[in-house]
């Protein structure tokens, strides 16, 4: 039996046309010095080892001034940023974090399933210093850390651009008094 010259033409077509797969791209982030930004506290892993900032519930708000540009066209995964908290975070009548405390920070380059390159860039505050005291934790730009359908995205360049400098909120108020 002959296959007619008809179909064999169509399917030679068919697998002689270039197939353009979709290109996905992490998006850039562009920090410039002197943008604030919100960041959200994280629940640790292992909390009650002597860490006063354990006591603070997972989601409290901490607003940052940026001090160091960043820029994932130049800076690499595990890059290292400083801050300045701009608000206090107050429970109370207690300041847990006085403003101007000093911020460490990570540029990360994190794998995602649900973004469709499979990563994604974050900040994430590794650390604070109130006044000599250094405490460990975990904030990060999304409310949740963890990868879920539901988590929003970083904030795109456009709104880390249209951030006010001066835009400096009341102190960050959490909604239990927190005992000493």
């Amino acid at each position: 039996m002959r296959i007619p010259s008809v179909v064999i033409l169509c399917v030679t077509a068919m697998l002689a046309t270039p197939v353009h797969s979709q290109s996905f791209t992490l998006e850039p982030i562009h920090v410039a010095p002197g943008t604030v930004l919100t960041f959200h506290l994280q629940t640790r892993l292992n909390p009650g080892t002597g860490n006063d900032v354990d006591i603070l519930p997972s989601g409290t708000i901490l607003r940052v001034k940026i001090l160091d540009s960043i820029d994932s066209a130049v800076d690499r995964d595990g890059a290292e940023f400083r801050g300045v908290v701009v608000s206090p975070v107050v429970s109370g009548k207690v300041t847990v974090l006085h403003a101007d405390s000093e911020v460490r920070g990570l540029f990360a380059l994190l794998r995602s399933r649900n973004h469709p390159a499979g990563f994604r860039y974050e900040l994430l505050i590794t650390g604070i210093n109130d006044r000599g005291k250094n405490y460990d934790l975990t904030a990060s730009l999304n409310p949740f850390f963890r990868d879920t359908v539901e988590q929003p995205s970083a904030p795109t360049n456009a709104e880390i651009k249209g951030a006010r400098k001066d835009s400096v909120p009341a102190a960050t108020k959490l909604p239990v008094p927190l005992s000493n």
